[in-house]
């Protein structure tokens, strides 16, 4: 005798009626997945893959395969990793879930990788200028009294740091203006000029460096008679940054919602105020992001500097006049000399531009990150704390009213309730 097992389960259509259908086994209970965190089987496949593939690497590059070089190891241990946690994951789960690991794996590998070489460049940067970053005269000296062969005691890089800020701070008095009205131009008055006008700005974006230096040196230093000079420098830098910034802010801009635009020349306001009021505001952070790719873009430009501003081993304040040094032209300098105490030098200018880097991109993110909304929100948790106050100063106000007036013998009033009805 045997006996069978059914289920019934109802299907609503799309006219509203409701259809059974039955089978002839019962599903198991559904299973749920854990979507966060890290499971441990996924962890050992991990582990079990990069520990296989590195023994398999290892008895292929020994036995089989002539591998000598580092890098040669790595590429056949990736491509053996990949293979082997492919095969595990097949194991216990469909092709589908196989892809997303792999592609999981593959993305998270990549991220590492970035991390580990930025890593390894800031490491050994600051490891080959430490000898050189613990002396404050470093910091605080020029080069004018100290020579190749003099200890790390004596010298330093502040008259390069003073010549990259004034030639990063003219190079952006002369870009922001220029890139932001060409970024509102392409963005807002669309036509055959401004498809020009983008085609050239993206053909500058991979202008070479020194191509840029040459036409400075070529126009300003030799049509002009302009000498070298933290000007001429700054000119060049700019040349660099703006298509930068002029591609970036044209991005920015052109993410604005439509409708904030329309809604604005609905109430009646024209089209520059809907710039200045509207689309300037919402894009701001936008707009301070590109303003620092265009700083990183010229802070770090030798070829540009060397042509232009000329080299010199003392302090110059006055960018119009004489030879201005910037921190990627002292870096260059250094290095090339075969003075242990030049090349330490060399590497802790160049930790001290990574940093002042750093610093550019924290203020960036501080100023750029005050849009509309943070700004209302400010707002609010201001007045609000100005009512919190105000509650806490009726309140206190009432209590020594009242204390006075039992003091006095007398029955206590009762206090305003508007703040601006108490004297």
């Amino acid at each position: 005798m045997s006996t069978t097992t059914s289920t019934t389960s109802s299907v609503t259509t799309s006219t509203g009626t409701t259809s059974t259908t039955s089978t002839g086994t019962t599903s198991g209970p559904e299973v749920r997945r854990q979507l966060r965190g890290i499971r441990l089987g996924d962890l050992l496949d991990v582990v079990g893959a990069a520990v296989a593939a590195f023994a398999l690497t290892g008895l292929l590059a020994s036995q089989v395969l002539p591998i000598n070089h580092p890098m040669g190891f790595g590429a056949v241990g990736v491509a053996l990793f990949v293979l082997l946690y492919a095969l595990l994951v097949g194991l216990t789960e469909s092709s589908v879930m196989v892809r997303d690991r792999l592609v999981a794996v593959v993305v998270h590998g990549l991220a590492g990788a970035v991390i580990l070489v930025l890593a390894f460049v800031v490491v050994f940067t600051v490891a080959r200028g430490a000898s050189a970053l613990p002396h404050l005269n470093f910091f605080t000296d020029d080069m004018a009294q100290a020579g190749p062969l003099d200890p790390l005691d004596r010298g330093g890089i502040w008259h390069a740091i003073v010549g990259t800020l004034l030639q990063i701070a003219i190079a952006l008095v002369i870009t922001v203006p220029l890139g932001l009205l060409t970024a509102l131009f392409l963005s807002e008055m669309p036509g055959r000029l401004a498809r020009l006008v983008r085609t050239v700005v993206e053909a500058m974006t991979a202008l070479p460096s020194i191509v840029a230096g040459l036409f400075v040196y070529a126009t300003l230093i030799l049509a002009l008679g302009v000498p070298k000079s933290g000007v001429a420098a700054a000119t060049a830098i700019s040349i660099m940054m703006l298509p930068i910034m002029v591609r970036s802010s044209d991005v920015v801009l052109r993410l604005v919602p439509g409708t904030l635009k329309e809604a604005s020349y609905a109430l009646g306001a024209g089209q520059l105020r809907t710039v200045t009021h509207v689309v300037l505001p919402t894009a701001r952070s936008g707009l301070t992001t590109a303003v620092i790719l265009a700083t990183a873009r010229g802070i770090g430009e030798t070829s540009p500097v060397l042509l232009t501003s000329g080299f010199t081993a003392a302090l110059n304040a006055d960018p119009t006049q004489g030879p201005m040094v910037s921190l990627p032209l002292a870096i260059f300098q250094f290095v090339k000399s075969p003075e242990p105490t030049m090349v330490a030098r060399g590497f802790g200018t160049a930790a001290v531009l990574m940093l002042l880097v750093l610093l550019l991109f924290v203020v960036a993110r501080v100023v750029g990150g005050r849009t509309p909304l943070t700004v209302d929100a400010q707002r609010r948790r201001r007045e609000q704390r100005r009512a919190a106050l105000a509650a806490a100063w009726r309140s206190e106000l009432q209590r020594t009213r009242a204390l006075l007036r039992r003091g006095r013998g007398q029955r206590p009033s009762p206090v305003p309730v508007a703040l601006e009805e108490i004297p």
